[in-house]
């Protein structure tokens, strides 16, 4: 288990003094998986926190304390942990099964909810993650126009497979990370998000090789690097004047901020979509939706009677029963309730909560976001900005995903989290549509109790 960090940071000692429990299953952890962890985003010195039961916007340790989550199940958890419908219909799929082998009537009802609510849905496949979804994508988008390239945007994130890891958290040259090869690299064509004469010009450069345009609608992680809504329209025309398909990956987006998506709310039509956390109500699943005629490279009599190489797509989890009666329950609660706008709501006023506390300690800090996301910018570059008034929108990567200041975010992050609140490494998260008035109250008082722990160390 790393153990590098300094003793003499109260914050660190605090934090180690209330979480016993977790460092014990962190110290068995260490000598079963690398670095202890089996997400990435898990990664933190001294341990993360050991979780054994959530309910609503809430979730306790293996120690009896209680957070605020803004986790959210990495974005699955709109309707918050345990929704008593969602519940209700796992359980009962329980008792007749949790795989046949075979279709079922759960995954025709599941369809239709997606087609329903996904504005540029005309047939669906389901997957088991939203990284197998954006990996049938890609390779729809090149079997139907015949091309090689894909077009990428930089810090965007679309899954591990082997075309998505250049360009995300390094290799921006866009040379092939380590385990993937210079051929696959080489295809994938980097651009910047909001930049439409730089797209523009890579379209022109490689007119008549791309196959497919991919980007998270909302910007680069979620939001964390935000878009101008202006840039996806032209997005869209451009690519549909170069004949280049458009995947929108609403693997985040998709049922959270609104019931069609990022795509609804922006009122642009993709081409291919990608799905996967809400839309299996918490549980894995992913799908790929879109086009007829491109999702026919997937059907057995089409592609036979055009004379066409058909896309083989086994998965021993697609449309998983189990998976499927969360899914639907959650779609029909998405579809026939406010859920949404609730969420995005409680992000509006958390982020001026927040904003408020960094007025008032006098910290040049800022909550941003969209819908229901929050983003905490901790100023790695120290530029002059009023946290009431703050637009993160002409700031670059640089100042947005900057790390001068590493170490005061980590401590920002167990200082939140020794107070009750877990925030992801950005450090922000996603909202659920069950917090409420008690939960900003919380998380408003936790980060003031932090940013003071913070000036107290002489951090800020």
């Amino acid at each position: 288990m790393p153990d590098t960090l300094p003793t003499n940071s109260p914050i660190i000692a605090a934090y180690r003094a209330a979480t016993p429990g977790s460092a014990a299953r962190a110290e068995q952890a260490a000598s079963l998986f690398p670095s202890g962890i089996t997400h990435d985003s898990r990664y933190i010195e001294p341990y993360g926190l050991y979780i054994n039961r959530a309910r609503g916007p809430r979730k306790w340790d293996v120690d009896g304390r209680c957070y605020v989550d803004y986790f959210g199940g990495h974005g699955a958890m709109l309707l918050g942990h345990c929704n008593p419908e969602v519940m209700a219909a796992v359980h009962a799929q329980l008792d007749r099964g949790t795989h046949y082998g075979a279709s079922h009537e759960l995954e025709i009802a599941w369809a239709e909810l997606v087609m329903r609510l996904i504005p540029s849905a005309e047939r669906v496949r389901f997957t088991s993650s939203g990284t197998e979804a954006t990996l049938m994508a890609v390779r729809l988008a090149r079997a139907f126009t015949e091309k090689p390239k894909i077009i990428r945007f930089n810090h965007h994130f679309h899954g591990w497979h082997d075309h998505m890891t250049s360009g995300h958290t390094n290799h921006f040259d866009g040379t092939a990370t380590t385990g993937v090869l210079d051929a696959v690299a080489g295809n994938v064509l980097l651009c910047d998000q909001n930049d439409e004469a730089g797209l523009a010009r890579v379209l022109e450069q490689h007119h008549g090789e791309i196959a497919a345009a991919i980007i998270e609608p909302t910007g680069a992680n979620g939001g964390r690097l935000p878009i101008d809504p202006e840039f996806l329209h032209a997005l869209r025309r451009l690519t549909a004047e170069h004949g280049v398909l458009l995947i929108f990956d609403e693997v985040v987006n998709g049922f959270r901020v609104s019931p069609g998506g990022a795509q609804a709310a922006y009122g642009i039509t993709p081409d291919l979509t990608t799905l996967a956390k809400i839309l299996a109500g918490g549980l894995p699943g992913g799908a790929v939706t879109g086009r007829k005629d491109i999702l026919d490279l997937l059907d057995f009599a089409v592609t036979k009677n055009s004379g066409k190489e058909k896309i083989a797509h086994p998965g021993t989890f697609n449309a998983n029963p189990l998976s499927a009666a969360a899914g639907i329950a959650t779609l029909r609660i998405v579809a026939e309730t406010d859920a949404c706008a609730r969420a995005t709501a409680y992000g509006d006023a958390l982020r001026r909560r927040l904003n408020a506390v960094f007025a008032e300690e006098r910290l040049p800090w800022a909550a941003y976001g969209t819908f229901s996301s929050i983003e905490i910018f901790t100023n790695p570059e120290g530029i002059a900005i009023d946290p009431t008034a703050f637009d993160p929108l002409p700031l670059s990567a640089k100042h947005l995903k900057g790390t001068k200041n590493a170490d005061i975010v980590h401590k920002l992050r167990l200082g939140l989290m020794l107070n009750g609140v877990d925030f992801n490494s950005h450090p922000g998260g996603v909202i659920s549509c069950t917090h409420g008035e008690a939960e900003l109250a919380d998380t408003e008082t936790a980060l003031r109790t932090t940013v003071r722990l913070l000036k107290a160390e002489g951090e800020v």
